[in-house]
């Protein structure tokens, strides 16, 4: 059985007056942070403040590039030609990119958000402007993405490595899918069955759909959406019961220092 597992979150969303999520409290308790990129939520404030915040604490910096959408919070898939979506993820990276290195540390990795996550995993026509724009930045950076994915497959053509991911707070489909967040019960509340759905992932056991059918989903990395009310609680549950599998929450094999250089099917995240 494995004895770490990295634990991510989507974290830096606030924009402006608009608060979102306890990053202060949250951060401590994960391995890898994915910091908005401003098009989807953040602000340049936000984004050097949860990148201070992540480096004090230890945390792997990450890029979490969306959809131009502030007003849908990027939840909502917008029709992009191919070039346009590679410059647009491309420019959210590198800026992530530049502010980590400023802020004396390197990003890490990188991982869509919402709908473009989404969109990715089941198209590879969004997969592969995204998986270019990320190689373009730095081959040494990792992309998160589902295991058996369009995305995971474009980004090892694109020379990237790939770290799989499942949730503990959102509900699967018995075909692998995530729960709709327009249905009911696709995201978990109880810390408890977060917990729980996090060890099945992190011990190799399948965890129960949302039919209550058993299914099977691979991970390196679980994620905790720092949007989720009582996310803190959430990871709170999470690590402690992880350590009572003694199962430690580390970034693991993804702490490559990786500065700007030149040149399964789930629903919506």
């Amino acid at each position: 059985m494995r004895s770490t597992i990295d634990i991510n979150a989507d974290v830096g969303e606030s924009f402006g007056s608009w608060r979102l999520g306890d990053d202060e409290a949250l951060i401590p308790l994960i391995s890898s942070a994915n910091v908005a990129c401003g098009y989807h939520g953040g602000d340049p404030l936000v984004i050097r403040r949860t990148i201070e915040l992540a480096v004090a604490h230890g945390v792997a910096v990450g890029a979490h590039p969306g959809y131009p959408d502030l007003v849908g919070f990027g939840r909502r898939r917008l029709d992009m030609a191919a070039d346009d979506l590679e410059a647009a993820v491309e420019y959210q990276v590198a800026a992530l990119a530049g502010m980590a290195r400023a802020a004396g540390t390197g990003l890490r990795h990188v991982k869509p958000h919402g709908a473009l996550y989404t969109a990715a995993s089941e198209d590879v026509a969004v997969a592969e402007p995204i998986a270019r724009a990320v190689a373009r930045i730095s081959r040494d950076l990792v992309l998160v993405a589902p295991a058996g994915s369009a995305l995971a497959a474009a980004a090892r053509a694109a020379g990237l490595r790939v770290r799989a991911e499942a949730f503990a707070d959102r509900a699967y489909e018995p075909d692998g899918r995530l729960r709709s967040r327009r249905l009911p019960g696709a995201v978990h509340e109880d810390p408890v069955v977060v917990a729980r759905q996090a060890v099945a992932i992190a011990t190799g056991v399948p965890l129960t759909a949302f039919d209550g059918s058993p299914l099977l989903v691979a991970a390196d990395t679980i994620c905790l959406h720092g949007d989720t009310p009582g996310a803190v609680e959430h990871a709170r549950a999470v690590r402690a019961a992880l350590r009572a599998r003694g199962i430690d929450v580390s970034a693991g094999g993804i702490d490559v220092l990786a500065g700007p250089s030149p040149g399964h099917r789930p629903g919506t995240a």
